[in-house]
C-alpha cells in the first residue's frame, strides 16, 4: 500500500498526511438516494462488509455532562450499546443526535471519519478490525474511503479496542 498524499483534502486526510502512516484513498460514486452508506461503500469497492467500518458518534451522560465517544463497527453489523457502555464503565450509552454529531465533528452523516473531528472525543474500535491487515472507513465525505492498517488507526485515534459489534 502506498501513501496517498495531496494538498488540502478532508480533515481526516490532512491528519493522515501529518503522520508517517501509509494509507490509500478509494473514491466511488455515491448515490444520493442510498442511506446505507457503509454498505454502499463495501459494494462499490468490492469489499467484504466486515472489512469496512462505520463511525458512529455516541453520548454518555457522565455526572450531568455529555461525554462523546466515537464507536467503529463493521458495516455488516450494528453497534452493541450495552457492550460499549460496559467498556466505558457506564450504565448507558445512546447514539448521538445526527445534527449534533455533524456539528461536533464537522462531518456529514455517511462521511463521519474517525480522525480530524472539530472537537476531540474518545474512540472505541470493534476488535474484529484487528483480524484484517487493512480496514476501510470514511475519509471524511460520502464517496471517499481510506484504507489503512487497523493498528495505525488505533494508535492515531488513541482508541480502545473491544468487542462492541453485534453481527447481523
Amino acid at each position: 500500500m502506498t501513501t496517498k498524499k495531496g494538498p488540502g483534502g478532508t480533515p481526516m486526510t490532512v491528519r493522515l498526511d501529518a503522520e508517517p502512516v501509509p494509507y490509500q484513498l478509494h473514491a466511488y460514486h455515491h448515490d444520493p438516494a442510498v442511506r446505507s452508506f457503509g454498505t454502499e461503500a463495501a459494494e462499490a469497492l468490492g469489499l467484504p462488509p466486515e472489512q469496512v467500518f462505520k463511525t458512529l458518534l455516541t453520548t454518555v451522560d457522565d455526572c450531568g455532562t455529555n461525554t462523546w465517544v466515537a464507536a467503529m463497527v463493521p458495516v455488516s453489523g450494528r453497534l452493541d450499546l450495552r457492550s460499549l457502555a460496559a467498556v466505558l464503565g457506564v450504565k448507558k450509552v445512546t447514539l448521538a443526535d445526527p445534527v449534533d454529531a455533524q456539528r461536533r465533528t464537522g462531518y456529514v452523516i455517511g462521511g463521519m471519519a474517525p480522525l480530524g473531528s472539530r472537537q476531540a472525543h474518545r474512540t472505541v474500535i470493534d476488535s474484529s478490525a484487528l483480524t484484517f491487515p487493512t480496514i476501510f472507513c470514511s475519509a471524511g465525505r460520502r464517496g471517499l474511503d481510506v484504507e489503512l492498517a487497523p493498528q495505525d488507526l488505533v494508535r492515531l485515534a488513541d482508541a480502545v479496542v473491544a468487542a462492541i459489534a453485534l453481527t447481523s
